[in-house]
């Protein structure tokens, strides 16, 4: 019987390898990870950010709901849509979508 565990027993130095494998393989997981997730994620909301930050008077913008219409004003964190027979309506910046700037086809 005790002949069959110390059989079972692993060798000497053996042990140390698998670790450092083990830690290679999950640093491997984290890059792999962070460059096809996070990172494009990151320009994505940069991206989004900047285009919210250059509405201005004048451009004719599409809301995340679907309504269409011209900047009228631009506030810290709101902007007024006029939508229609002067028909104007209050937003909060990040419900804006798409932008097609004045003088552009929609």
């Amino acid at each position: 019987m005790i002949d069959a565990i110390i059989a079972m027993a692993p060798a000497d130095g053996g042990g140390g390898g698998g670790m450092v494998s083990t830690l290679i393989f999950f640093a491997l997981i984290f890059l792999v990870f962070y460059f096809m997730i996070l990172r494009p994620q990151q320009k994505r909301a940069k991206e989004r950010q900047a285009m919210l930050d250059s509405v201005k008077k004048g451009d004719r913008v599409v809301t995340t709901g679907g309504m269409h219409g011209k900047v009228v004003n631009v506030d810290e964190k709101t902007i007024l849509l006029d939508v229609g027979d002067n028909l104007k309506l209050k937003f909060d910046r990040t419900a804006i979508n798409v932008i097609t700037r004045e003088g552009s086809s929609e």
